[in-house]
């Protein structure tokens, strides 16, 4: 614990010189001299182009699917506690390594023009979870579509919802499997269509104001499960507190979490690096999952993070944040649960 307390300390006073003082609100954040001025003022993360310059703002904006009134939604009721957390987890750790039998670690999702994170970051983690605690020997892809289109109690579908009420409704109504959009594979896969970020692609151009699908509880044509067989519940849900060590036991016990912070302008340009807020407004509450943790050049301590934009954004669609300063709220609003 001592460790990591003197990594958080470095990575915090390295930012704080010459950094984090110039919050530009000037710039078009979709502009080449935003993306200039991000890289002039800091060094331990890169930005470049991840969206059209002609992309809605509106359309950014709809990609924070965490309710605004997330913060006063009740916290699950079993709040995970490690009393005797180990002090020898390793500096740097990946679920994608560690558990490398499962293959839904190492996916990117992609959301599409719906504010769905919060149900994608859920039911990744949940996916990796069932695998985990298998021991690798069952794979089930839970379906964001299904949770997105049928949790009443979880919020407004594609215009925002509540990622601990995510975790709830797994575990009182169930989740069926379901693949990408276009997959064919399990239940019901998505079937909002993942659209073209910066690059000449087969993907359709980034629209604003993705409608929430209906809610219908039958599996698609050719599926042989029923529905109703297909539902996978989960034993438990809980909420973790903000604490660094608590959250990194909690992966390196069970696997990956959800977890939810504030994206500014400046985080839609991240490519590369450890990323700190530095410039722009905010844009609105993110939903992601974590998967591992590590420490930059020996120094800047991070979480490493899977996005739900495709793998045409940022690090093939992973990023690292600053850890042990709660980043942008990224450490005070961890959901996870255990599979039944």
């Amino acid at each position: 614990m001592f460790k990591s307390i003197i990594f958080a300390l470095v990575g915090l006073l390295i930012f704080s010189f010459g950094c984090c003082d110039d919050i530009r609100v000037d710039l078009d954040p979709l502009s080449d001299e935003f993306i200039d001025h991000i890289n002039s003022i800091q060094y331990y993360w890169s930005a470049g182009r991840n969206f059209h310059k002609n992309t809605p703002m509106s359309y950014l904006k709809g990609l924070m699917g965490v309710h605004e009134s997330n913060a006063h939604y009740p916290k699950l009721e079993q709040l995970v506690s490690y009393t005797d957390t180990p002090t020898d987890l390793p500096e740097n750790f990946d679920a994608r390594e560690h558990w490398p039998n499962c293959p839904t670690i190492r996916e990117v999702r992609d959301q599409g023009s719906c504010g769905s994170c919060w149900a994608f970051g859920a039911v990744e983690a949940m996916s990796d979870r069932v695998c985990i605690h298998s021991k690798g020997a069952k794979n089930f892809h839970f379906s964001a579509e299904n949770l997105v289109s049928c949790c009443r109690t979880c919020g407004f579908g594609c215009n925002g919802g509540f990622p601990g009420a995510a975790w709830h409704y797994w575990k009182t109504k169930g989740i069926v499997s379901g693949g990408p959009y276009g997959s064919k594979m399990g239940c019901i896969p998505y079937e909002i269509a993942p659209c073209e970020h910066h690059v000449n692609g087969t993907r359709g151009p980034c629209k604003e104001g993705g409608k929430t699908p209906a809610c219908v509880k039958k599996c698609e044509d050719g599926y042989k499960v029923p529905y109703a067989q297909d539902l996978h519940r989960g034993k438990s849900a809980y909420s973790l507190g903000n604490d660094v060590d608590q959250i990194r036991q909690e992966i390196y016990t069970n696997g990956p979490v959800e977890g939810a912070f504030t994206v500014y302008e400046d985080f839609i340009a991240y490519r590369a690096g450890v990323y700190k807020h530095v410039a722009g407004k905010a844009l609105g509450g993110h939903a992601i999952r974590i998967l591992g943790w590590g420490v930059q050049n020996g120094e800047i301590p991070y979480w490493l993070v899977a996005n739900s934009w495709n793998s045409d954004w940022g690090s093939d669609g992973f990023f690292k944040i600053l850890r042990g300063s709660d980043e942008c709220g990224i450490e005070g609003q961890i959901n996870a649960g255990l599979p039944a």
